[in-house]
């Protein structure tokens, strides 16, 4: 106020500040505060404890647009369109095309020109008002349709206020009904429960942002960090083959990480990782001793374009097994599928997480990024976000992080000034029994007894 003279900024005097010169500076800005962490002894980025939360946007939650009911109205309006050209261009009035050349989607260009062709030629009355139909009613429908389908992309839905914004069940669900509201993945990385590292993303899993946010991290950095922990999130093949490739130790769990320490797990021999594998010959031994062969290999495609060798093992004599019910359900003998590519590296990982350095990390990512996330969303009461689009909500958000960071600092400056004027406390030594019992106490403390039972000793 005194800096001001008292003059009162009006409120969106802030947030064009933030809006138009933050935006493309504040990135910067906090990796230089992270950095100036590494120089003060607070981090050293080479342990990066890593999660993900979900982060609810600022739109509607009833904008919804989904891609599955955009695509099935726009095959209907296809449909329409064709009919209605049929009928212009050749007079014969039918709704199918031949059954064996199937329909080839309509692109809007494509509609557009073939219309103002229509146009150049001799129409009748009945022609003309086809064509008008076509290019006020049906040609902007169809341009809808593919500007939506463009902005979802590979996602499922998005919003119409906030496009960025994909819809995702939340933790924080008042109603209780599970409803999907749009939102965004918040991705950080911790150490020493400072914020390290952060980015967004669309899809509402963690499994497919590994690599992006490990590479977004070497380009702000300029390093990748020399260990990664994380939950069975993303313990996926890609993932593993990633930190392999790049020389980061992984204690990362994986499916089933949990459930196959248990006994009733591994006592099980009907599960296909129990089954005994001969590595020389290339089998699997079935509970009843038969051996299951390799009947052949596929290759299955991530969403990232991630591509796995698949092996398929059968068996071939299970009619009239006794026990056909526990070892399988399907009909005919049994068939597995085996990544020997994830099996190696579950194997690795399962060592690296049953050693001593893997439980000590264990034990600590549960109060990284968890603390952090229970920092931002119940103290901070920042689980909304205040802005639309990716741009935005990232500056808004990397403003909370620097500020997050900075007040982490005061506050353990403040904890170790505490602790290091703990000694300059009075003592209170009590007399019993012939044993001193000696209790710490502050100046204030009023001795409300006989001071013949009690001496105040200065430390």
């Amino acid at each position: 106020m005194w800096l001001s003279g008292k003059q009162f900024p009006r409120y969106n005097t802030i947030n064009n500040f933030r809006s138009l010169h933050l935006k493309d500076t504040i990135n910067g800005l906090f990796t230089q505060v992270v950095l100036m962490l590494v120089d003060m002894g607070y981090l050293t980025l080479k342990e990066q404890y890593i999660d993900g939360t979900k982060m609810e946007s600022r739109a509607n939650k009833y904008t919804f647009v989904w891609k599955k009911s955009v695509e099935k109205n726009k095959t209907k309006l296809e449909a329409k369109i064709r009919c209605i050209l049929q009928e212009v261009e050749e007079g014969i009035a039918t709704d199918n095309t031949p059954e064996d050349e199937p329909p080839t989607p309509i692109k809007s260009e494509e509609l557009r020109q073939r219309i103002a062709q229509i146009n150049r030629e001799n129409k009748s009355k009945k022609q003309q008002k086809q064509i008008n139909e076509l290019q006020n009613k049906h040609l902007p429908k169809l341009e809808e349709y593919e500007q939506k389908l463009a902005t979802c992309g590979k996602r499922n839905s998005h919003s119409k206020t906030d496009p960025d914004a994909t819809f995702m069940r939340m933790k924080e669900d008042a109603m209780n009904n599970g409803q999907l509201k749009p939102g965004y993945n918040l991705q950080i990385s911790t150490e020493n429960q400072f914020i390290a590292h952060f980015d967004f993303y669309p899809n509402p899993t963690d499994t497919l942002t590994l690599p992006s946010f490990l590479e977004l991290h070497e380009s702000r950095y300029g390093q990748m960090p020399d260990k990664a922990i994380a939950d069975a999130g993303y313990g996926s093949e890609e993932n593993y083959a990633f930190m392999e490739k790049h020389g980061i130790e992984s204690f990362v769990k994986y499916s089933y990480f949990h459930k196959e320490q248990k006994r009733s797990y591994k006592n099980n021999p009907f599960l296909v990782d129990n089954l005994y594998y001969n590595q020389e010959e290339d089998y699997f031994v079935c509970p009843m001793g038969q051996h299951m062969t390799l009947a052949g290999t596929s290759t299955r495609t991530s969403e990232s374009g991630y591509r796995s060798q698949i092996h398929i093992y059968q068996a071939k004599r299970c009619a009239g097994c006794s026990m056909h019910g526990q070892c399988h359900k399907a009909q005919g003998d049994r068939q597995i599928d085996i990544s020997h590519k994830l099996r190696a590296y579950k194997k690795k990982a399962r060592e690296m997480l049953t050693c001593e350095e893997g439980l000590f990390h264990r034990s600590r990512r549960s109060i990284e990024p968890e603390a952090v996330f229970g920092q931002i969303k119940a103290n901070k009461h920042y689980k909304r976000f205040r802005h639309i689009g990716k741009g935005l909500i990232t500056m808004d958000f990397a403003i909370f992080a620097v500020a997050f960071n900075i007040g982490k600092i005061f506050n353990s400056d403040q904890k170790a000034k505490k602790t290091a004027n703990t000694g300059s406390k009075n003592q209170l030594v009590w007399l019993w029994g012939g044993i001193v019992v000696v209790i710490k106490i502050p100046l204030i403390l009023k001795i409300r007894r006989s001071p013949s039972q009690y001496m105040v000793q200065a430390a």
